[in-house]
């Protein structure tokens, strides 16, 4: 349902008659319309972000945190292909009048990329190859990396510009490692 539009309303009746299931089956797993937008955003990053690189500890742990955070940009492209996906974001969560569940399926966006960087940030902290700190803070600023990056991708640019990109990530990754950001 939410393939072609994010911003499609999660009704628990419409998701039930989709599954062809019980509104009362469905209500017993996914008890509000948060938790079930929130179950589908997490499927939708685990088909989009499968191939996950996190825990392959025979890789250094600053260049698995790149090469997740990496994954989040790929499906963007660059370019053409980049301006057409930003298209499609500004019409889903900027319309010129907001809804209510507009803003939901933006917030369940948010919050499942959010706890996907925490789950990358969570193995490194338990390899004990990331200091002590707060990785919802780490995260969120990871997040905002990749938002801007992901801006730049649709912007004109040079030939260049994933090697800055690289550069880019690589700093982001070398603040949240350090001791100071802890």
């Amino acid at each position: 349902m939410v393939s072609g539009d994010v911003t499609t309303s999660l009704s628990v009746r419409k998701v039930a008659d989709r599954a062809r299931v019980s509104v009362g089956s469905l209500r017993y797993h996914f008890p509000t319309q948060q938790s079930l937008r929130d179950e589908v955003m997490k499927r939708v990053y685990s088909t989009i972000l499968s191939d996950d690189p996190i825990h392959d500890d025979s890789v250094p742990a600053r260049d698995r945190l790149v090469a997740c955070l990496r994954q989040v940009l790929a499906p963007i492209g660059v370019g053409a292909q980049a301006r057409a996906e930003w298209r499609k974001v500004f019409d889903a969560f900027m319309p010129s009048e907001t809804s209510e569940h507009v803003d939901d399926a933006h917030a369940a966006a948010v919050r499942e990329g959010r706890r996907r960087v925490e789950c990358w940030l969570a193995v490194l902290s338990e390899e004990g190859t990331l200091p002590g700190g707060d990785n919802q803070h780490r995260a969120r600023f990871l997040g905002t990396v990749l938002n801007g990056l992901a801006v730049e991708r649709a912007l004109p640019a040079d030939d260049s510009l994933l090697e800055a990109e690289t550069a880019a990530l690589y700093a982001a990754v070398d603040c949240v490692m350090s001791t100071r950001f802890a």
